[in-house]
């Protein structure tokens, strides 16, 4: 989708469609008023008939509007006026993209950015329209050869330009900022789905680890990837202990965006990459184990991530760590009772093979320590557990720092990709106690997100931390089924936090 944006009376000149918005108060916006007094009150009658009761998301077509040099009005339910939020603007601008879709028009120009959205600027309004439009239009059809015939139509239709109607001349540098930005995260977003929608025979970890020199080749990053030799180097037994089952070489990706000052200590994010999990020895149900393929999906926002904040010239330094492998059950398989040894130099006792993203993740955690962090923060589909306890609407946040919490929290709500935070109390610890090793790998039944952020925490202690379990926000399932690009929204917007401070 191609965007621009304009200033000046967009109601004399011709579009296919023109987008306003109808509050659930049956008051017209700004812009819709307008209209409505070109056309002699013809949107007030259309009201007046119950035709469009302005309820969030609904929508309706209006054709040959009298006065109006466009084809199309598209009208919008926004919900109720009062306190009008950024959630409601957010679904406004996805559904009024969704009806488009359904239509013939193949541009169109949008009035909704003028729209009062509470504590929004024009910036933000700009970004989150772009961001919103784009994941709308998404579609992920790379591996399919042949379409049938209602795909090929649904493919030809939809809006291929979209114009951005702002009042005020004075701020389209402004609008121009939040273009970019919005674009930018859209294509890390995009980025982190295709990945996760890959199949796994495709996204092995040589291939994320050729998506990354990719974008290191693309936007100037450092990118280093650590081979199997080098993994044993470093003494990373519990994340070889993991590959050990596989035909797939493990890879541990490096990649580095050093934009900041000289000197200034990086965010570290650090993705769990396994690229197909059968939970190895202790195998998984067959039903559904088709979605492990979206094991990976804490590696994916990494490197949506980096595309993004690249895009942006994001003035921070980060580091990006991505341990990657397979989890398979072959006759080499790690199994349930072995040993292993941390790159930490403590040792665990794998009592389930199936929680094998927090073996691979200890030693990508203590390899971190080494660049000096100002924070850590690691994404993962790590536990079913954070699923039964928040459904999936909010990610699981632990942390061992307050402040860092509350910043991610914090982020999550401005990006509408929000978190919640939960306990990492000392009481839960004991529940990783092994009469054999320093530790188990899981902590039983009872709190199993928990239990699984408390035992990455024993490798945290030298960082601020902070892990993100995305088990429930990375993919859908069902007829929707397909990566959903989350946490990258929580994770830019958090590291834009940062540059921001780090710049004052």
């Amino acid at each position: 989708m191609e965007f621009s944006i304009k200033t000046g009376s967009t109601e004399k000149q011709h579009h296919n469609c023109v987008i306003v918005g109808v509050y659930e108060s049956h008051q017209l916006s700004d812009s819709a008023k307008a209209i409505d007094a070109l056309s002699s009150g013809y949107l007030s009658n259309i009201i007046k008939r119950g035709d469009m009761d302005g309820k969030s998301e609904k929508t309706l077509m209006l054709h040959d509007v009298p006065g109006m040099h466009s084809d199309r009005v598209l009208l919008v339910g926004l919900g109720k006026e009062d306190g009008f939020t950024d959630k409601q603007y957010a679904k406004a601008v996805r559904a009024s993209v969704k009806a488009l879709a359904a239509s013939g028009a193949s541009e169109a120009v949008s009035y909704l950015v003028e729209l009062p959205v509470k504590a929004l600027s024009l910036r933000r309004k700009v970004s989150l329209l772009a961001e919103v439009a784009l994941d709308a239009t998404y579609r992920f059809d790379a591996i399919k050869r042949k379409k049938d015939a209602a795909e090929e139509n649904d493919a030809k239709k939809g809006v291929k330009r979209l114009t951005i109607h702002i009042a005020d001349a004075t701020h389209v540098k402004e609008a121009e900022a939040g273009l970019a930005d919005g674009k930018a995260l859209a294509a890390g977003v995009s980025l982190t789905k295709d990945l996760g929608n890959l199949p796994p025979n495709v996204c092995t970890p040589t291939y994320l680890a050729e998506q990354a020199l990719g974008l290191g080749k693309t936007y100037g990053l450092k990118v280093e990837v650590l081979e199997r030799a080098e993994l044993e180097t470093l003494g990373m037994g519990s994340f070889l202990g993991v590959a050990k089952g596989s035909e797939e070489p493990p890879k541990l990706i490096v990649m580095q965006h050093l934009k900041g000052k000289p000197g200034q200590k990086p965010v570290v994010l650090v993705g769990k990459g396994i690229t197909f999990d059968t939970g190895g020895i202790s195998l998984k149900p067959g039903a559904e184990m088709d979605e492990m393929k979206y094991d990976m999906c804490g590696a994916a926002s990494v490197l949506g991530t980096f595309r993004t904040i690249a895009e942006m010239g994001l003035p921070l330094n980060v580091v990006g760590i991505i341990p990657t492998c397979e989890n398979m059950p072959d006759g080499r398989a790690t199994r349930p009772g072995d040993v292993l040894t941390s790159m930490s130099g403590l040792t665990i006792e794998v009592l389930n093979t199936d929680a094998e993203g927090r073996l691979i993740l200890c030693d990508a955690l203590t390899y971190a320590e080494r660049f000096e962090p100002s924070a850590v923060v690691d994404i993962a589909t790590l536990t079913g557990a954070c699923v039964i306890a928040l459904g999936h609407h909010a990610t699981g946040l632990f942390s061992n720092n307050d402040d860092l919490a509350q910043e991610l929290l914090q982020a999550g709500e401005t990006a509408l990709d929000r978190a919640w935070h939960m306990p990492l109390w000392d009481d839960y610890q004991p529940q990783l106690d092994s009469n054999f090793a320093d530790m188990g790998n899981i902590g039983g039944r009872a709190a199993g997100s928990i239990t699984a952020a408390c035992f990455l925490s024993r490798f945290t202690k030298k960082y601020d931390w902070a892990h993100l379990d995305i088990a429930g926000t990375a993919w859908k399932s069902g007829k929707e089924k397909g990566g959903t690009g989350r946490p990258v929204p929580l994770l830019t917007e958090f590291l834009v936090s940062r540059a921001g401070h780090a710049q004052r």
